[in-house]
């Protein structure tokens, strides 16, 4: 008799062994049907498999968030299948499952997209037909025979251990894979092939280029729909389209992952500089500015040239190495140890906006996400241990006004010590206590990673989400024990004898050319007035009304409002049109009657027109607006 033991503690009983199929088809025909896969002892296993001993098994349906990945890999199998069809000379190398969907590695012939619906309409053959998905199980040596005409398979093989070795069939295809994978092709019910690109075997340039073909698959067409439009919509919001479109940086080959920023989007930096300094400065911080570069001596005491060096750019001065620095901590260090310190200074709160640079590998820079110069608004908070709690309180506090007055949401995670780290137990204990009273106190809900924190400290990140739904780790509140030790910081406490600073580092934008990217997204380029580059653009409807056209500006940007003149030789109609391209929150006709009248005609991005505005209730309201850093364009609301 076996014994299967179900997640919700009943058991079910089988005179024979039993497959994962028989459990399900024991609970219901309908858990049957919508079965990809079990579960036994944290292994995932087909659904064919026979149990032969009593066991705890969970089913994994279609609802389940890991049968998305099994039935993905099921895709990728399917997909190979059709191009070997399709061409017949093809070899295969891997197919894994990837974000989002799979790929699949494949030595033939170039392939672009014009090659998808005759690879699609073979897979949508495979897929009607069901074709059941079996594993079989053979030795090393059955398995280098098989493949004895496929030398990337052959390869794969050869430095797998002696023992058995799985493929999976189905209906005449064969591949090397682990598993598990969904009972039939059937399961594969919605996919859609998205782009082709060349990838080097082994991702070593000196072989062969193969052709990589990226799908995705979903168990619905209305889920597949969904996820077409977000990427429709994402490509649309794609920062590096919109700063080309708004005219707000660029990059050139001159400095790969180095961005150019150019005047609009200047006025956007700036403005989001403007907002940090106020903000800190209300919560007690001092700005702080460090050398770009700094003397080898330096890192090798941080530990950043024997554990980061890879990633520095290095220079030699006078005979002596000096590094471009890609942090900004270190220098904080120094500025913190230029003086004695009393308890009563304490917490003392350092902020800066350094520029860092590191090196990235070419192939992984991606637009502002991803670059080799950026700006990082660190702050490094020195303090007594017993104000711990208080001040990862008062940053968390921080956190939210900030991304609040952005309309970002975000969430909370708490790393705690990995297997790897430095300090003493009783340090590691009262720095994640300091952690966790403060997350306790400001009443939000957090995710625990136990072991994920930074070697020399526990650490909470913080991750936004956007416009789309997108999560981002932008702002980290790190615990560090080692660079106070590293760089023998102190102060002098209420006993009269010299302690050791508690240290937080901490950012709130992260890479400012990051967080400015992720905005770009999030607002789709439609930044809200208080931030947009270009606030107010005055059209006059004639050359005769552009010197008053240039008074308004002059008196607008006296006020602190952006703003331009578009004075060509236009139709109104098409400056209008191209201002609202722009995505110019405030599109401002001026006419004879409104010159006469000494009033404005405003239209807003939102679609709102309101005529005979006059000049001075419009700038009230305007300067209102941006000083509240509203989100929204509502001017002329009752």
């Amino acid at each position: 008799m076996i014994n299967i033991t179900l997640p919700d503690g009943s058991i079910k009983q089988f005179e024979t062994a039993p497959t994962g199929l028989d459990v399900a088809k024991s609970i219901s025909d309908g858990l049957a049907r919508n079965c990809v896969a079990m579960e036994i002892d944290s292994r995932q296993l087909d659904l064919d498999q026979e149990i032969s001993e009593d066991a705890a098994v969970r089913l994994i349906t279609t609802k389940d968030p890991e049968a998305l990945e099994i039935m993905r890999h099921s895709a990728a199998h399917v997909m190979a299948q059709a191009v070997l069809r399709v061409c017949k000379n093809a070899q295969l190398t891997i197919g894994p499952v990837v974000e989002d969907g799979f790929y699949y590695d494949i030595d033939m012939a170039p392939v672009s997209e014009d090659d998808f619906p005759k690879i699609e309409a073979e897979m949508k053959k495979i897929v009607k037909a069901k074709l059941p998905i079996r594993r079989k199980v053979v030795s090393k040596s059955e398995a280098l025979a098989f493949y004895k005409d496929e030398p990337y398979k052959l390869e794969m093989i050869e430095a797998l251990e002696d023992g058995s070795i799985s493929f999976y069939e189905q209906d005449g295809f064969t591949d090397l894979c682990r598993g598990p994978h969904v009972p039939h092709t059937g399961f594969v019910k919605a996919f859609k092939l998205m782009k082709a690109s060349g990838a080097y075997w082994r991702a070593d340039q000196s072989k062969a280029q193969l052709q990589r073909i990226y799908g995705t698959a979903f168990f619905d067409k209305k889920e597949l729909k969904a996820y077409l439009s977000f990427l429709e919509e994402a490509r649309k919001r794609n920062h590096r389209r919109l700063g080309s479109h708004l005219d707000l940086f660029s990059f050139h080959e001159e400095a790969p992952g180095m961005p150019f920023f150019h005047a609009r989007g200047m006025a956007i930096w700036n403005t989001l500089l403007e907002y940090w300094r106020e903000e800190h400065k209300r919560d007690g911080y001092v700005e702080t500015k460090t050398p770009i570069m700094l003397h080898r001596a330096l890192w090798e005491r941080s530990g950043h040239w024997e554990n980061y060096r890879e990633n520095m750019y290095t220079s030699a001065i006078d005979d002596y190495d000096y590094a471009i620095k890609p942090m900004n901590c270190p220098g904080g260090m120094l500025l913190y140890g230029t003086r004695s310190h009393s308890y009563k200074d304490l917490p003392l709160r350092q902020g800066e906006i350094g520029l860092v640079h590191r090196h990235e590998m070419s192939g992984v820079l991606n637009g502002l996400f991803r670059v080799r110069a950026f700006h990082q608004d660190d702050a490094h908070i020195f303090m007594t241990p017993d104000q711990i709690e208080g001040e990862i309180l008062g940053v968390l506090r921080l956190v939210e006004r900030v991304y609040g007055t952005f309309g970002l949401g975000f969430h909370l995670e708490l790393s705690t010590r990995p297997e790897k780290s430095i300090g003493s137990d009783a340090q590691w204990e009262q720095a994640t206590s300091g952690l966790r009273k403060a997350l306790d106190a400001y009443g939000k809900e957090y995710k625990i990673n136990e072991g994920d924190g930074a070697f020399y400290g526990p650490k909470i990140d913080v991750h936004i989400k956007d416009a789309l739904g997108r999560t981002w780790q932008c702002g980290t509140v790190q615990l560090d024990m080692s660079l106070p030790e590293r760089f023998d910081l102190s102060y002098v406490g209420a006993d009269n004898e010299k302690h050791r600073p508690i240290m937080i580092h901490r950012v709130i934008y992260g890479s400012i050319e990051r967080f400015f990217g992720i905005l770009t997204e999030h607002f789709a380029g439609k930044f809200p007035l208080w931030l947009a580059p270009v606030q107010a653009i005055l059209l006059p409807i004639n050359d005769d009304l552009i010197p008053y056209a240039d008074a308004v500006r002059g008196e607008l940007e006296m006020a602190g409002i952006r703003a331009e003149v578009d004075d060509r030789t236009e139709s109104l109609n098409k400056k209008v049109r191209e201002a609202q391209l722009q995505y110019i929150p405030l599109i401002l006709t001026i006419g004879n009657k409104e010159k006469e009248a000494d009033t404005l005609s405003v239209r807003t991005l939102d679609g709102t027109v309101k005529y005979g505005v006059p000049r001075s209730e419009f700038l009230d309201s305007v300067l209102t607006h941006i000083r509240a850093r509203k989100l929204d364009l509502d001017l002329f609301k009752e």
